[in-house]
């Protein structure tokens, strides 16, 4: 897995402190958290101690490890709701920069949005209570649903509703999906 150390030592303010809070209430120890997620006690640590940037992959496995969702441990990691909060393009998202994956909305609200850039891959299978939209801001993807194929291009938008699985994956290098879903409050899940 990707193990990004930070730059003096910083990552986004929170993720590690989102991560070990997680794992401190589940009474898990570094080694059984590295055990569930496949990922090593030492990368586990520096991400904790805020040494190093999880890919998103890495986020999730380390969210299924925590019994969570890489949403959630994003949310919690700047848990401070805001009224008006501007995300800037600029700003790190506490991910290693070659995940391809930004939050677009930060903190604890009533909806969840990524913006997913690059190749992904159509390896997992998600579910969420809430309902999505997904929106192909350039190149193309494909997305299974309920047993169909469904291939869009730029411009194109697919919304689900809440209870459907789904995989997508892009199909050009320079794809740019936006993907917004309404909170459940145990965000989103993978199968």
């Amino acid at each position: 897995m990707t193990e990004t150390p930070t730059a003096g030592g910083a990552a986004s303010p929170g993720l590690g402190g989102a991560v070990r809070r997680r794992r401190r209430a589940l009474d898990l120890t570094l080694a059984a958290v590295a055990e569930r997620s496949g990922l090593s006690v030492p990368f586990l640590s520096q991400i904790e101690n805020e040494r190093a940037r999880p890919s998103m992959r890495s986020l999730q496995r380390i969210a299924d490890g925590l019994g969570t969702t890489a949403v959630e441990l994003l949310a919690a990691a700047d848990a401070a709701d805001r009224s008006v909060d501007v995300v800037r393009a600029r700003e790190e998202a506490g991910l290693a920069s070659d995940g391809g994956v930004r939050p677009l909305v930060r903190g604890h609200h009533q909806m969840h949005a990524l913006e997913f850039t690059g190749p992904q891959h159509a390896d997992r299978e998600f579910t969420h209570r809430g309902d999505e939209l997904m929106y192909v801001a350039d190149g193309a993807a494909e997305v299974e649903a309920e047993g169909r194929t469904y291939r869009l291009e730029r411009g194109d938008t697919l919304y689900l509703t809440g209870g459907v699985r789904h995989r997508w994956r892009a199909t050009s290098a320079d794809t740019r999906v936006l993907l917004v879903s309404v909170s459940d409050d145990c965000g989103w899940s993978v199968s």
